[in-house]
């Protein structure tokens, strides 16, 4: 059996895309192009999450309720975040206009892009390309800010994040 040497950023990110995908059929490439992830990255990605109990050993359907209780009570211990400078960028965390409608913030925070349309407080993505990525799935793109509140938010904020995923990451996949 291989040695697990931890988990990296991208394997979250890369989870999610699989459950943003409601069931859809995926190959690796098709995976590459919509994450702007090496091929090699991903399946490499895909062998840790096996190892961590993550995601079937076939390596095609996340094992949802083990990774839900990653996010829930790990992922802000494993890749902490501090909010950094002001920069333009896209909107995440509780400044996603998901959870925009359910907290209230003078405080934005974003993943910087010169695309952005949001002045606010710099979260690191997961990987360089995310930005790119979220602009081409919006339910990948709520997945991913729902689990920067987790790591950036405060206990009701992170209460609200952890509801709305476990509805988005439990419900049934349709096939």
């Amino acid at each position: 059996m291989r040695k697990h040497n931890g988990m990296r950023p991208q394997d979250v990110a890369i989870l999610l895309k699989i459950i943003s995908m409601n069931g859809q059929q995926w190959q690796l490439v098709s995976l590459s192009n919509s994450l702007h992830i090496s091929i090699s990255e991903i399946s490499e990605s895909l062998n840790r999450s096996l190892l961590a109990n993550l995601i079937d050993y076939n390596k095609k359907l996340v094992n949802r309720q083990n990774f839900l209780e990653f996010l829930e009570h790990g992922v802000r211990y494993v890749f902490p975040q501090q909010p950094g400078s002001m920069v333009r960028g896209i909107p995440t965390a509780h400044s996603h206009p998901f959870m925009k409608k359910k907290i209230l913030s003078e405080i934005n925070y974003v993943w910087p892009s010169n695309n952005g349309s949001v002045m606010g407080l710099t979260i690191e993505p997961f990987y360089p390309k995310q930005v790119e990525a979220v602009e081409e799935d919006q339910t990948y793109y709520k997945l991913l800010a729902l689990v920067d509140v987790i790591r950036v938010g405060k206990v009701r904020e992170v209460k609200s994040a952890v509801d709305e995923l476990k509805k988005e990451i439990l419900s049934e996949p349709s096939y």
